[in-house]
């Protein structure tokens, strides 16, 4: 009998032990529980260096502990296994996680049905929401669902998702027709402000003056309709716009923020 490895994570570490010796007692379950999304994380690169690598995460939608940014003199394993940005919640967590460990299906748990938060789970890379006061029956038939490439919704927050899903999608197409219209140049500063790189970074990776820089940048923030440097990120993500190698900045000696 192929075992189904399945990881919880839940900062609450009552109810993340309890639904772990729920799931425990089936035949085909293994199942450990952590107590945040650090631990999490531990576990996860622990398991596939053991060639033991889980195969359904549970997480909860709120996560409240914090995972800490990597600082650059981190040494590169734990540079890869942990995302650069802080997750805010568990569907941030399932977010890095999309990257660092592709091959595992993950499910959010949540306390409420909520139709945005759950278009951006699936948008995140999750494969099913689930409410915590569900069946045991009904998670088993979701974790066993998700193994199958299937996405697992609650039916009264199906329409709502795909409301969600579709003004994303309407919005994103805004988003690149605008992205669209700046030059190549433009575009390169564009990924160096979603990379977090300040006008002193940009000008020393792209080898041009602060002054033409800063001058990009306004280009930017007016060909994209926004008037500060989070928005135009914001739009850039949502245009599919992604960070330049903050690697590669360094072996250029650009400090990584």
């Amino acid at each position: 009998m192929q075992r189904i490895r399945v990881l919880v994570v839940d900062d609450h570490r009552i109810f993340a032990e309890s639904l772990a010796a729920a799931l425990a007692a089936e035949q085909d379950v293994d199942v450990a529980a952590a107590g945040s999304a650090p631990a999490a994380l531990r576990n996860l690169d622990r398991a596939a260096t053991d060639g033991r690598r889980f195969d359904v995460l549970l997480a909860d939608a709120d996560l409240t502990a914090p995972l800490l940014a990597v600082p650059q003199q981190s040494p590169a394993p734990l540079r890869e296994s942990v995302p650069r940005a802080c997750p805010r919640d568990g569907i941030a967590l399932v977010s890095g996680l999309r990257t660092s460990h592709p091959y595992l299906r993950t499910v959010v748990l949540a306390d409420r049905d909520d139709p945005r938060r759950a278009a951006a789970a699936l948008q995140a890379g999750a494969s099913g929401w689930v409410a915590k006061d569900c069946s045991l029956s009904r998670l088993l038939a979701v974790i066993r669902g998700v193994l199958r490439d299937e996405t697992h919704l609650p039916p009264a927050l199906l329409t709502g998702v795909l409301r969600e899903l579709t003004a994303a999608r309407k919005h994103r197409s805004e988003s690149e027709r605008l992205v669209e219209s700046l030059t190549p140049r433009e575009r390169e500063v564009l990924r160096c402000m979603v990379a977090g790189l300040g006008r002193k970074a940009v000008a020393e990776r792209l080898f041009l003056s602060p002054h033409t820089v800063r001058t990009h940048m306004q280009n930017v923030l007016g060909k994209l309709g926004v008037h500060s440097t989070l928005a135009a990120v914001a739009l850039a993500r949502r245009a599919g716009v992604g960070p330049v190698e903050l690697e590669a900045a360094a072996a250029g000696s650009v400090p990584v923020p």
